[in-house]
C-alpha cells in the first residue's frame, strides 16, 4: 500500500467504525456524551493535560539527545502542545507527530534523526501504555478479566515488560511515559463519572488503559474511531452497557480536544530554534 494510499484509509476507517456504532446504537450515546460533560471535566483535562504534555516533552527531550539531535524540553512542551492539537483536529490522528518530526528534522539539519526522534518518542509511551495495560487486565470488571488461574500471567507480563524497557528506554524515559499515561487515564476517570458510570476506581482505571491501547491505533478520524469502537466494546463485556462506553468515551474525546487549546498559542510561532513550518499534507505522504 502506497503512502497516498495508507493517509486516506486512516481517517476512512475511523468514519466506518463511527459510522457503524451509529447503526448498532444510534445517536444518543453521542449527545448524552456531549450533553453531560461538565465544566469539572473540562477543568481536570486541561490541568491533567499540561501535566502530561511535559511528561511527554521529556520523553522527547532525551530520546533525541540520544539520536544527537536534543531538543531543549521548554521548546519541546511547546512543539509537543502543537501537535497535540493538530492530531486532534486534522484527519487521520498523526498529523500533528508528523509536522512535529519534519520540522525538527529540518530545524537540527538532520530530517532522519529528527525524525526518528518522534516515532522513538511515540512507539516509547505506547509500549509503555500498552505494559501497564497488560498489568492491568486482572482488575477488568465483569467476564472482560483472565480466569482466576491466569490471574497472574498479565501482571506478570506487564512486569517484565516493564523491566525490559527499563533497561532498553531507561528508567527516566519509563516514568514520563508511566506518569503521562496515568495522567490520560484521570482524565478517562472522570470523564466516566461526568457521564454517570459508578464502577470502581480500579475497573474503570483498567478499562481506561485498554482504551488508550486502542485510541493509538491510527486509524481515526483526528483521534476518533478505535477509541469509542473499544470503549463500547470493553464496556458491554464489563457488564456496563455498549451505550455507556461509547457516551464515555465521546466524552473523554471532547475534553481531550478542549485540553488541547492551548496548542493555539504556538500554533505559528516562528522562533530561531523552531524553524519553518513544513506543509502537512506532503509530510503525511512521506
Amino acid at each position: 500500500m502506497s503512502p497516498r494510499q495508507w493517509a486516506w484509509l486512516r481517517p476512512l476507517a475511523g468514519v466506518a467504525i463511527l459510522v457503524a456504532l451509529v447503526v448498532q446504537l444510534g445517536a444518543d450515546p453521542f449527545t448524552d456524551g456531549l450533553r453531560r460533560t461538565d465544566a469539572t471535566a473540562v477543568v481536570v483535562a486541561l490541568v491533567v493535560t499540561a501535566g502530561t504534555t511535559w511528561c511527554c516533552a521529556w520523553r522527547w527531550s532525551l530520546l533525541s539527545a540520544r539520536l544527537g539531535v536534543v531538543v531543549p524540553v521548554r521548546t519541546a512542551f511547546r512543539r509537543y502542545y502543537r501537535s497535540q492539537l493538530l492530531n486532534a483536529t486534522l484527519p487521520g490522528g498523526v498529523l500533528g507527530d508528523v509536522h512535529r518530526g519534519v520540522e525538527h528534522g529540518r530545524a537540527s539539519g538532520s530530517m532522519r534523526r529528527g525524525v526518528g526522534s518522534v516515532v522513538a518518542e511515540r512507539a516509547a509511551g505506547q509500549l509503555v501504555q500498552a505494559a501497564m495495560a497488560a498489568a492491568a487486565l486482572p482488575l477488568l470488571p465483569g467476564g472482560l478479566g483472565p480466569d482466576d488461574g491466569w490471574t497472574v500471567v498479565p501482571v506478570a507480563a506487564g512486569l517484565a515488560a516493564a523491566v525490559v524497557l527499563v533497561v532498553v528506554l531507561g528508567w527516566r524515559v519509563v516514568v514520563a511515559s508511566v506518569l503521562a499515561s496515568a495522567g490520560h487515564v484521570v482524565v478517562f476517570v472522570v470523564a466516566a463519572r461526568s457521564v454517570g458510570v459508578d464502577a470502581s476506581l480500579s475497573s474503570l482505571t483498567a478499562l481506561g488503559l485498554v482504551v488508550l491501547v486502542a485510541a493509538s491505533v491510527p486509524l481515526s478520524v483526528a483521534g476518533w474511531g478505535p477509541r469509542e469502537g473499544a470503549a463500547a466494546w470493553l464496556f458491554a463485556g464489563a457488564g456496563l452497557g455498549a451505550a455507556t462506553g461509547l457516551s464515555v468515551a465521546v466524552a473523554f474525546g471532547v475534553v481531550s480536544l478542549v485540553a488541547t487549546l492551548p496548542g493555539l498559542l504556538v500554533l505559528t510561532e516562528r522562533r530561531a530554534d523552531v524553524g519553518p513550518l513544513p506543509d502537512l499534507e506532503e509530510a503525511d505522504r512521506g
